[in-house]
């Protein structure tokens, strides 16, 4: 699933693109917002916060959510498109370019003033402008038994972190992912990372990982054979958490198992 870096990129680009523009046409090709008409509106801004983006016009917001396979790309106009066109989900044009969402997991109209909606139950976001680390400290904290791999995924604690750099993050701050948050050693300081982490991948992508995807390949650290595992990841349901597995890469040296 795209990780918040890659949110916010697309959302520069998009913003690059269609910001200051008026559209010359809109097809939204999802049943409930078919007879939705942008044309001749002016897009006013477009933001990221999270995994989620937010494209804006004087009337509404265009929330999109990427899930796993969805893209943003754009395209000057008559331009052949670079994916199937059956995949496309939304086309934004103006007199330049075409801005199309590929495969987009979610595509919804809001009114400007409801966007709020969508986001106030996700933490701050790590690659905002008001990102607040001691917020994030305290959500992760209201749940000291839950393994820190799972924590940092719930994007109720902080918004932007997918499975990739959950396992960086743990990497670089030598914490087994299934260590639970009340034992990491200094939690504010893996806050830390991850915003530094996060905010190199969008200054200086394409990002390079150290860990994820490395199976028994040496650690760069200390030439340990990489290990991979299955660990939970939370999805609402409810009011309690339910959890589906996914691999998380760590390596058995320089993160030993808690208490081993």
């Amino acid at each position: 699933m795209p990780e918040g870096d890659t949110v916010y990129l697309a959302a520069a680009r998009l913003r690059a693109a269609l910001e200051g523009k008026t559209l010359t046409g809109s097809d939204f090709r999802v049943p409930r917002y078919a007879t939705v008409d942008l044309r001749d509106q002016v897009v006013e801004s477009v933001g990221s916060y999270g995994k989620h983006l937010f494209i804006r016009t004087p009337t509404v917001s265009i929330h999109t959510h990427l899930k796993m396979e969805g893209t943003w790309r754009i395209f000057h106009c008559g331009q052949r498109w670079t994916k199937p066109r059956v995949t496309a989900r939304l086309v934004l044009r103006t007199a330049e370019v075409e801005a199309v969402g590929f495969s987009l997991g979610k595509v919804e109209v809001v009114r400007v003033g409801d966007e709020h909606r969508i986001i106030d139950h996700l933490g701050p976001d790590l690659l905002g402008p008001d990102w607040d680390v001691a917020e994030a400290v305290r959500r992760l904290e209201r749940y000291p038994d839950q393994p820190i791999g799972v924590a940092l995924l719930d994007q109720r604690n902080l918004a932007g972190i997918g499975n990739v750099f959950r396992s960086e993050i743990c990497f670089l701050r030598r914490v087994h992912p299934v260590t639970p948050v009340a034992d990491v050693p200094d939690l504010l300081a893996l806050v830390h990372e991850a915003h530094r982490v996060l905010t190199e991948a969008v200054r200086k992508p394409p990002r390079r990982e150290l860990i994820y995807g490395r199976t028994h390949r040496p650690c760069q650290r200390c030439g340990t054979p990489i290990a991979r595992a299955l660990l939970g990841d939370p999805a609402p349901a409810s009011d309690r958490i339910a959890y589906r597995e996914r691999g998380i890469y760590f390596c058995p040296r320089c993160q030993p198992v808690p208490g081993s």
